[in-house]
């Protein structure tokens, strides 16, 4: 049996057919700007009260968002600084609005003071768009979206925040004992933000299992979104399936998603306290992506391949031919005794290899 260490529906959620509401055809032919369907506002109030905002729309995908936002923003109105740790979804976005002509500008990852250097240089009166993850998966790390908020407001521009990662694992009231916090809703929850000047984009395809994705802001802007949108003309819009596995995965969040966060809380700890144990730590705080913080005279493939030759499945990442790393997702799914399995399975995988901590 392979244990499977790359899945990331961190909260284990499964929308088997047998789970989910009948529909009686797939999709209706019919794009969303002419007709959407009765159940779609439904299920978009549900997940924009869950994140504290005032309207919420839904897409097939976080590339049908992305594409859309920037190819609607006027290039004589706006220009884009885009955090250099934004995921590359975000990024191919910011590559179309540069495309039409926009001023684009990239901000080293969570650097505050390069982004107020960078806004206090621009010499027009152009309105800042700020693009940023919620969370980092790289380092764990939340965003200073305060900060972020501040800037826009400050100018009078938008602050567009890809919560992916964040949405069903972060949510209200973080404590000592539970530093996801409650509810899932999100980084603005989290970080108890309001949604003044900012579009939260989110894939619903990790911790809540469904393969859709949602734009949620104020009622102006979500309602401005939808009347230029071209995806919502051009391109289908979710499929029943799609929205019935939301809508199940949002009630299977408020029953059991704090049960789920605290034990995949658990999980996650585990795995740090067993590698700690044994002389070895990661660089992803408390989130469920777990990157070890290790380096050795050679990549990291061969000791990938022992792994799998002992049942275990991580994720390896190889940025270029020498230069790779290895992560390990945890989700509440997984039984205590795989954790400690994949942790023992990486300490005979790197026997004989010479490895040292990375530096802090």
């Amino acid at each position: 049996m392979m244990l499977d260490f790359t899945s990331s529906h961190y909260l284990g959620f499964r929308h088997a057919s047998r789970s989910l509401r009948p529909w009686a055809q797939l999709t209706t032919g019919m794009p969303a700007a002419l007709r959407e369907q009765a159940d779609v506002r439904a299920i978009a109030a549900t997940l924009a009260k869950l994140q504290g905002l005032e309207r919420a729309t839904l897409a097939r995908s976080t590339l049908h968002l992305f594409w859309d936002l920037f190819g609607m923003l006027p290039t004589e109105q706006f220009s884009i600084y885009i955090d250099a740790q934004a995921y590359p979804i975000a990024q191919w976005g910011a590559e179309r609005a540069a495309g039409r002509g926009m001023i684009v500008k990239r901000f080293p990852h969570r650097d505050v003071n390069a982004l107020h250097d960078l806004l206090q240089q621009q010499k027009s009166q152009l309105r800042p768009v700020i693009v940023t993850n919620g969370i980092c998966i790289c380092c764990g790390c939340t965003t200073p979206l305060q900060v972020y908020q501040e800037c826009v407001r400050a100018f009078g521009g938008v602050l567009i925040v890809d919560d992916t990662q964040a949405l069903g694992i972060l949510g209200a009231s973080p404590s000592s004992t539970m530093p996801y916090g409650l509810g899932g809703g999100g980084s603005l929850r989290h970080l108890d933000l309001n949604g003044e000047g900012v579009l939260v984009i989110c894939s619903l395809a990790k911790a809540f299992s469904a393969p859709i994705a949602s734009l949620s802001g104020s009622d102006r802007m979500i309602r401005q979104y939808e009347t230029l949108s071209r995806t919502r003309v051009h391109c289908s819009p979710p499929s029943q399936a799609d929205l019935a596995a939301v809508e199940h995965a949002l009630s299977l969040n408020s029953t059991q998603g704090d049960i789920r966060r605290s034990a995949l809380l658990k999980r996650v700890c585990l795995f740090k306290e067993v590698l700690t144990v044994a002389g070895l730590s990661t660089k992803s705080g408390l989130f469920p992506i777990q990157t070890l913080e290790i380096k050795s005279v050679l990549n990291l493939v061969p000791i990938y391949r022992r792994l799998l030759k002992q049942g275990v499945q991580a994720v390896l990442h190889a940025y270029s031919s020498r230069q790779t790393s290895l992560s390990f997702i945890l989700t509440a799914s997984h039984p205590p005794e795989h954790v400690e399995f994949a942790v023992k399975a990486l300490l005979v995988a790197l026997q004989g290899e010479r490895v040292v901590q990375e530096p802090g």
